[in-house]
């Protein structure tokens, strides 16, 4: 039986970040369907923290529904999701957000109207006596943007509408890491970006796993996930058709299995791992 997050003594900021390599994020047999129409069929994955797992595959093979089932916009059907080997229920954003995962989307849910850091704090807002305190804000803001080594921003009262993609993306990103996010969705975050802007974001998306974090990249672009992916997961029609260390596929492979699911006319079967919970060392 799933337990509550309390009683896991979950939630973000409840325990460190833990050890490269160990699964952080688990799914197992996850399956829903929209009416007649199945969307995933048994899905398994895992995220090791530290490390970034592309997530790939044709329209329609299941990608979307998968963040969103993480997430906690669509509740499963059925299957287990573990966290830090904890079973869970994920129903709304709400305990998404309470594990400590963030999703960062397309449209990254930025103002344009307002600065950095009344972005960063949107919704939560520290106040003292009913105002806004805003050292604290602007102090915390700068502290987690200097970490993710994001310098390209004039000031961080600069309004968002001035920003570039790139920046938009990290100060998208940023915000998650400031609200204590142990694993980041972020979804097509190069689309529509420029070489400069898209290298800025692969960079950040690199340091995030530096740092400790887990990532789960949606991209269409292989040329961008191979540049940064430790593992990568292949959907196909609602079905995990590979999972494996990003050393074990190559490009050719991955055109395969989302078209087919198979490599060479022959499902696709990974090695044994050598690392700690199953990742490449």
């Amino acid at each position: 039986m799933a337990v509550s997050m309390q009683e896991a003594g979950l939630g973000a900021g409840a325990e460190g970040l833990l050890p490269r390599g160990r699964p952080l994020l688990e799914l197992r047999g996850v399956q829903k369907s929209f009416g007649p129409v199945r969307a995933l069929a048994g899905v398994d994955i895992v995220v090791p923290a530290g490390e970034v797992t592309a997530l790939c595959g044709d329209n329609g093979a299941g990608k979307s529904v998968s963040i969103k089932i993480i997430s906690g916009i669509h509740p499963a059907d059925g299957g287990q999701i573990l966290w830090r080997g904890h079973p869970v229920s994920i129903r709304t954003p709400k305990d998404s957000a309470a594990l400590g995962i963030a999703t960062v989307y397309q449209d990254l849910a930025l103002c344009d109207n307002l600065d950095i850091v009344q972005n960063m704090f949107l919704g939560r807002e520290p106040t003292k006596l009913a105002v806004l305190d805003e050292a604290p804000m602007e102090l915390a803001a700068r502290k987690t943007l200097a970490d993710l080594h994001v310098t390209t921003v004039r000031s961080i009262r600069q309004p968002v509408s001035s920003l570039s993609g790139g920046q938009r993306q990290s100060v998208a990103v940023a915000r998650a890491v400031l609200w204590n996010s142990q694993l980041m969705i972020l979804d097509e975050p190069t689309a529509a970006l420029g070489v400069a802007q898209t290298a800025m974001v692969l960079s950040l998306v690199k340091r995030l796993a530096q740092q400790g974090y887990a990532v789960i990249i949606v991209s269409h672009n292989l040329n961008d996930l191979f540049e940064v992916a430790d593992n990568i997961a292949v959907l196909r029609l609602g079905q995990m058709v590979a999972q494996a260390p990003v050393s074990q596929l190559d490009r050719q492979s991955v055109v395969e299995l989302m078209t087919s699911g198979t490599v060479g006319g022959k499902p696709f079967v990974a090695a044994p791992a050598a690392g700690p919970g199953g990742s490449q060392p």
